[in-house]
């Protein structure tokens, strides 16, 4: 089983990028779940979902403790809450930035993660780029697609148009090609 947990903030699109991995998942014949947790539903404030992949059902309900992957669409959260806690050695952390981990206040973070994976991606930069709003999920799930390796992006460009109006999904989809592109290239460096 792959577990994935997405950080961001109310108004992101945290939840819905959770629903449309899994149903990407499906697509490729696949067993997935999507659930939400968070407290105060408002505008802005932190959301957590999480997103379960395997071959066979899924019976686990309960939250991500100790996920495969993070998926972190508000840098700000970085400073606030310790979310990398239960990722397992080796786990997949992406991060929606156009900065490294050291400008961003994160060095000594950096020197731990080399026990990690971590992967930078403009996601909000491309999201404004190819949609017009500042929505980084649909742009990061491009971005897993080509960094994980567990879902690809043909079944995440499905989701999306099975999400959104025709004219909506091909801009995100535009934006998830694009995460797609940049992730491919930073993959050959956090894989060697």
């Amino acid at each position: 089983m792959f577990q994935i947990r997405i950080h961001g903030r109310g108004g992101q699109g945290v939840v819905s990028g959770a629903e449309m991995l899994s149903i990407a998942a499906f697509l490729e014949g696949r067993y997935a779940q999507a659930f939400p947790s968070f407290g105060s539903e408002r505008m802005g404030a932190p959301v957590m979902a999480f997103c379960r992949i395997d071959d066979k059902e899924i019976r686990l309900r309960e939250p991500v403790l100790e996920p495969d992957a993070l998926i972190i669409q508000d840098t700000t959260l970085l400073h606030q809450v310790d979310l990398f806690t239960g990722l397992r050695e080796g786990g997949l952390i992406l991060l929606n930035s156009a900065r490294t981990l050291e400008e961003q206040g994160l060095g000594d973070f950096a020197l731990s993660a080399l026990h990690y994976r971590v992967c930078t991606i403009p996601a909000t930069e491309l999201s404004l780029k190819h949609v017009g709003r500042a929505v980084p999920n649909v742009p990061l799930l491009g971005a897993f697609a080509a960094v994980s390796g567990v879902i690809s992006l043909a079944s995440v460009a499905s989701a999306v148009r099975q999400k959104f109006p025709p004219v909506l999904a091909e801009k995100n989809i535009a934006a998830a090609k694009a995460a797609f592109d940049i992730a491919s290239k930073v993959k050959e460096t956090i894989d060697a």
